[in-house]
Protein backbone atom coordinates (compact mmCIF):
# COMPACT_ATOMS: atom_id res chain seq x y z
CA UNK A 1 0.00 0.00 0.00
CA UNK A 2 1.19 3.35 -0.95
CA UNK A 3 2.55 5.48 2.10
CA UNK A 4 0.81 8.51 1.02
CA UNK A 5 -2.87 9.84 1.05
CA UNK A 6 -5.16 8.55 -1.66
CA UNK A 7 -6.27 11.30 -4.09
CA UNK A 8 -9.81 9.75 -4.95
CA UNK A 9 -11.49 7.58 -2.15
CA UNK A 10 -14.89 6.28 -3.90
CA UNK A 11 -16.99 5.31 -0.78
CA UNK A 12 -19.82 2.98 -1.09
CA UNK A 13 -20.99 4.13 -3.83
CA UNK A 14 -24.09 3.11 -5.87
CA UNK A 15 -26.13 3.92 -8.50
CA UNK A 16 -29.43 3.41 -9.08
CA UNK A 17 -31.42 3.77 -12.85
CA UNK A 18 -35.45 3.30 -11.63
CA UNK A 19 -34.99 -0.99 -10.28
CA UNK A 20 -31.86 -1.42 -12.37
CA UNK A 21 -29.10 -1.01 -9.41
CA UNK A 22 -25.99 -0.26 -11.67
CA UNK A 23 -23.51 0.02 -8.63
CA UNK A 24 -24.29 -1.79 -5.33
CA UNK A 25 -22.11 -0.42 -3.01
CA UNK A 26 -18.08 -0.53 -4.40
CA UNK A 27 -15.36 1.45 -2.55
CA UNK A 28 -11.75 2.74 -4.16
CA UNK A 29 -8.98 4.34 -3.33
CA UNK A 30 -6.65 5.77 -6.34
CA UNK A 31 -3.42 6.82 -5.13
CA UNK A 32 -1.18 9.64 -7.40
CA UNK A 33 1.70 7.51 -9.12
CA UNK A 34 -0.30 4.92 -9.35
CA UNK A 35 -1.77 2.39 -12.05
CA UNK A 36 -4.87 1.27 -10.76
CA UNK A 37 -6.55 -1.36 -13.08
CA UNK A 38 -10.11 -1.80 -13.24
CA UNK A 39 -10.74 -4.96 -14.75
CA UNK A 40 -14.70 -6.55 -15.38
CA UNK A 41 -16.66 -8.55 -17.98
CA UNK A 42 -19.18 -6.78 -19.91
CA UNK A 43 -22.24 -5.30 -17.80
CA UNK A 44 -19.92 -5.43 -14.37
CA UNK A 45 -20.48 -1.73 -14.11
CA UNK A 46 -17.32 -0.10 -15.36
CA UNK A 47 -18.63 2.45 -17.61
CA UNK A 48 -21.37 3.24 -15.02
CA UNK A 49 -18.46 3.25 -11.96
CA UNK A 50 -15.72 5.71 -14.01
CA UNK A 51 -18.50 8.11 -15.06
CA UNK A 52 -19.70 8.71 -11.45
CA UNK A 53 -16.11 9.27 -10.88
CA UNK A 54 -15.81 11.78 -13.66
CA UNK A 55 -19.07 13.71 -13.07
CA UNK A 56 -21.52 12.41 -15.82
CA UNK A 57 -23.32 10.24 -13.24
CA UNK A 58 -24.21 11.65 -9.48
CA UNK A 59 -24.17 8.60 -7.18
CA UNK A 60 -27.84 7.68 -5.34
CA UNK A 61 -25.67 6.77 -2.39
CA UNK A 62 -22.35 6.63 -1.40
CA UNK A 63 -19.00 9.58 -1.31
CA UNK A 64 -16.50 10.93 -3.45
CA UNK A 65 -13.36 12.21 -1.51
CA UNK A 66 -11.06 14.14 -3.80
CA UNK A 67 -7.86 15.62 -2.17
CA UNK A 68 -8.98 15.03 1.42
CA UNK A 69 -12.26 16.63 0.63
CA UNK A 70 -15.80 15.39 0.01
CA UNK A 71 -16.92 16.54 -3.41
CA UNK A 72 -20.06 16.67 -5.65
CA UNK A 73 -19.47 17.08 -9.55
CA UNK A 74 -22.38 18.87 -11.15
CA UNK A 75 -20.96 17.92 -14.10
CA UNK A 76 -17.63 16.70 -15.98
CA UNK A 77 -16.57 20.21 -16.60
CA UNK A 78 -16.14 20.49 -12.61
CA UNK A 79 -14.32 16.75 -12.72
CA UNK A 80 -12.21 17.94 -15.34
CA UNK A 81 -11.07 21.60 -13.60
CA UNK A 82 -10.95 19.54 -10.27
CA UNK A 83 -7.97 17.64 -12.58
CA UNK A 84 -10.03 14.32 -13.06
CA UNK A 85 -9.71 13.76 -16.80
CA UNK A 86 -11.30 11.00 -19.55
CA UNK A 87 -10.03 8.91 -22.54
CA UNK A 88 -12.76 7.67 -24.08
CA UNK A 89 -12.45 4.80 -25.80
CA UNK A 90 -13.98 6.58 -28.95
CA UNK A 91 -11.66 9.61 -28.82
CA UNK A 92 -13.39 12.74 -29.69
CA UNK A 93 -11.01 13.86 -32.47
CA UNK A 94 -11.53 15.45 -36.03
CA UNK A 95 -9.37 13.11 -38.24
CA UNK A 96 -8.94 16.01 -41.23
CA UNK A 97 -7.97 18.73 -38.97
CA UNK A 98 -4.07 18.54 -37.65
CA UNK A 99 -2.68 17.47 -34.53
CA UNK A 100 -1.88 20.57 -33.20
CA UNK A 101 -5.23 21.34 -33.65
CA UNK A 102 -6.76 18.47 -31.97
CA UNK A 103 -4.43 18.61 -29.07
CA UNK A 104 -5.76 22.50 -28.29
CA UNK A 105 -9.22 21.76 -29.11
CA UNK A 106 -11.65 23.66 -26.76
CA UNK A 107 -8.08 25.10 -25.50
CA UNK A 108 -7.07 27.06 -28.27
CA UNK A 109 -4.06 29.83 -27.86
CA UNK A 110 -4.40 32.67 -28.95
CA UNK A 111 -2.40 35.99 -30.23
CA UNK A 112 -3.47 38.90 -31.02
CA UNK A 113 -2.50 41.39 -34.21
CA UNK A 114 -3.60 45.22 -33.93
CA UNK A 115 -5.98 43.96 -31.18
CA UNK A 116 -7.80 41.00 -33.69
CA UNK A 117 -7.16 37.66 -31.64
CA UNK A 118 -5.95 34.87 -33.78
CA UNK A 119 -5.25 30.96 -33.01
CA UNK A 120 -1.26 31.09 -32.44
CA UNK A 121 -0.33 28.37 -34.74
CA UNK A 122 3.28 28.84 -33.56
CA UNK A 123 2.79 28.22 -29.87
CA UNK A 124 0.68 25.33 -30.36
CA UNK A 125 2.96 23.54 -32.91
CA UNK A 126 5.70 23.79 -30.70
CA UNK A 127 3.83 22.46 -27.49
CA UNK A 128 2.01 19.84 -29.64
CA UNK A 129 5.57 18.39 -30.97
CA UNK A 130 7.02 18.80 -27.08
CA UNK A 131 4.16 16.95 -25.60
CA UNK A 132 4.27 13.90 -27.77
CA UNK A 133 8.20 13.65 -28.24
CA UNK A 134 7.93 13.35 -24.08
CA UNK A 135 5.58 10.36 -24.80
CA UNK A 136 7.76 8.66 -27.13
CA UNK A 137 5.76 9.77 -30.40
CA UNK A 138 7.75 11.46 -33.49
CA UNK A 139 5.81 13.05 -36.02
CA UNK A 140 6.44 14.13 -39.23
CA UNK A 141 5.00 17.84 -38.26
CA UNK A 142 2.34 19.39 -36.03
CA UNK A 143 0.54 20.05 -39.31
CA UNK A 144 -0.15 16.30 -39.79
CA UNK A 145 -3.92 14.93 -39.70
CA UNK A 146 -4.87 13.07 -36.86
CA UNK A 147 -6.75 10.54 -39.58
CA UNK A 148 -3.10 9.52 -40.46
CA UNK A 149 -1.76 8.61 -37.08
CA UNK A 150 -1.99 4.85 -35.99
CA UNK A 151 -4.79 4.31 -33.20
CA UNK A 152 -2.16 4.44 -30.23
CA UNK A 153 -0.82 7.07 -31.68
CA UNK A 154 -4.10 8.70 -31.50
CA UNK A 155 -4.80 7.30 -27.63
CA UNK A 156 -1.22 8.99 -26.77
CA UNK A 157 -2.30 12.66 -28.47
CA UNK A 158 -5.59 12.21 -26.20
CA UNK A 159 -3.54 10.98 -23.23
CA UNK A 160 -0.55 13.80 -23.97
CA UNK A 161 -3.61 16.37 -24.07
CA UNK A 162 -5.09 15.60 -20.88
CA UNK A 163 -1.62 15.52 -19.08
CA UNK A 164 -0.92 18.74 -20.67
CA UNK A 165 -3.93 20.70 -19.23
CA UNK A 166 -3.34 19.47 -15.55
CA UNK A 167 -4.69 16.15 -14.99
CA UNK A 168 -3.98 14.44 -11.67
CA UNK A 169 -6.03 11.65 -12.45
CA UNK A 170 -5.91 9.68 -15.45
CA UNK A 171 -8.96 7.54 -16.38
CA UNK A 172 -8.40 5.50 -19.30
CA UNK A 173 -11.45 3.36 -20.83
CA UNK A 174 -10.36 0.55 -22.39
CA UNK A 175 -7.17 2.10 -24.28
CA UNK A 176 -6.04 -0.85 -26.20
CA UNK A 177 -9.30 -3.11 -27.18
CA UNK A 178 -9.25 -2.17 -30.36
CA UNK A 179 -5.18 -2.13 -30.58
CA UNK A 180 -3.09 -4.40 -32.49
CA UNK A 181 0.15 -5.34 -30.71
CA UNK A 182 2.77 -2.99 -31.55
CA UNK A 183 0.37 -0.11 -31.44
CA UNK A 184 -0.82 -1.54 -27.47
CA UNK A 185 2.84 -1.76 -26.21
CA UNK A 186 3.34 2.06 -27.45
CA UNK A 187 -0.15 2.93 -24.81
CA UNK A 188 1.17 0.69 -22.56
CA UNK A 189 4.79 2.28 -22.36
CA UNK A 190 2.73 5.67 -22.57
CA UNK A 191 0.76 5.07 -19.26
CA UNK A 192 4.14 4.06 -17.54
CA UNK A 193 5.54 7.38 -18.68
CA UNK A 194 2.41 9.34 -17.62
CA UNK A 195 2.31 7.08 -13.66
CA UNK A 196 5.98 7.56 -13.49
CA UNK A 197 5.11 11.75 -13.46
CA UNK A 198 3.11 11.05 -10.24
CA UNK A 199 -0.40 11.11 -12.21
CA UNK A 200 -2.78 8.57 -11.01
CA UNK A 201 -4.36 6.56 -13.60
CA UNK A 202 -7.43 4.71 -13.64
CA UNK A 203 -7.28 1.64 -16.58
CA UNK A 204 -10.19 0.28 -17.31
CA UNK A 205 -9.66 -3.02 -19.14
CA UNK A 206 -10.74 -6.89 -19.67
CA UNK A 207 -7.55 -7.57 -20.75
CA UNK A 208 -5.79 -9.19 -18.23
CA UNK A 209 -2.40 -9.22 -19.64
CA UNK A 210 -2.38 -5.49 -20.25
CA UNK A 211 -3.42 -4.92 -16.85
CA UNK A 212 -0.47 -7.31 -15.46
CA UNK A 213 1.79 -5.38 -17.84
CA UNK A 214 1.36 -2.07 -16.31
CA UNK A 215 -0.69 -2.11 -13.03
CA UNK A 216 -0.05 -1.41 -9.70
CA UNK A 217 -3.01 -2.52 -8.31
CA UNK A 218 -6.08 -4.57 -9.61
CA UNK A 219 -9.55 -4.23 -8.55
CA UNK A 220 -12.17 -6.47 -10.23
CA UNK A 221 -15.93 -5.67 -10.83
CA UNK A 222 -18.95 -8.26 -11.17
CA UNK A 223 -22.21 -7.32 -11.41
CA UNK A 224 -21.88 -3.68 -9.73
CA UNK A 225 -20.01 -5.38 -6.42
CA UNK A 226 -16.03 -5.52 -6.12
CA UNK A 227 -14.68 -8.41 -5.63
CA UNK A 228 -11.72 -7.15 -3.67
CA UNK A 229 -8.54 -5.22 -4.64
CA UNK A 230 -5.09 -6.69 -4.57
CA UNK A 231 -1.46 -5.27 -5.23
CA UNK A 232 0.97 -6.44 -7.86
CA UNK A 233 2.41 -9.54 -6.85
CA UNK A 234 -0.20 -10.83 -4.54
CA UNK A 235 -2.39 -12.34 -7.33
CA UNK A 236 -1.76 -13.89 -10.81
CA UNK A 237 -3.11 -13.61 -13.95
CA UNK A 238 -5.18 -17.11 -13.54
CA UNK A 239 -6.89 -15.64 -10.71
CA UNK A 240 -7.66 -12.35 -12.01
CA UNK A 241 -9.16 -14.02 -14.98
CA UNK A 242 -11.08 -16.64 -12.38
CA UNK A 243 -12.70 -13.64 -10.88
CA UNK A 244 -13.36 -11.69 -13.79
CA UNK A 245 -14.83 -15.18 -15.09
CA UNK A 246 -16.95 -15.41 -12.13
CA UNK A 247 -14.80 -15.91 -9.38
CA UNK A 248 -16.83 -18.44 -6.88
CA UNK A 249 -19.77 -19.11 -9.04
CA UNK A 250 -17.15 -20.40 -11.90
CA UNK A 251 -15.68 -22.75 -9.11
CA UNK A 252 -19.11 -24.33 -8.52
CA UNK A 253 -19.92 -24.49 -12.14
CA UNK A 254 -16.30 -26.51 -12.48
CA UNK A 255 -17.81 -28.48 -9.16
CA UNK A 256 -21.36 -29.69 -10.87
CA UNK A 257 -19.87 -30.51 -14.11
CA UNK A 258 -17.13 -32.82 -12.63
CA UNK A 259 -14.31 -31.03 -14.17
CA UNK A 260 -12.92 -28.10 -15.62
CA UNK A 261 -14.80 -25.35 -17.28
Amino acid sequence: MPDHAPIIQMKNIEKHFGKVIALAGVSLEIFPGECHCLLGDNGAGKSTFIKTMSGVHKPTRGEIWFEGKPMQFEDPRDAIAAGIATVHQHLAMIPLMSVSRNFFMGNEPVRKVLGVPFFDHDFANRVTMEQMAKMGINLRGPDQAVGTLSGGERQTVAIARAVYFGAKVLILDEPTSALGVRQTANVLATIDKVRKDGIAVVFITHNVRHAMAVGDRFTVLNRGQTLGTAQRGQITPEELQDLMAGGQELVALESSLGGTV
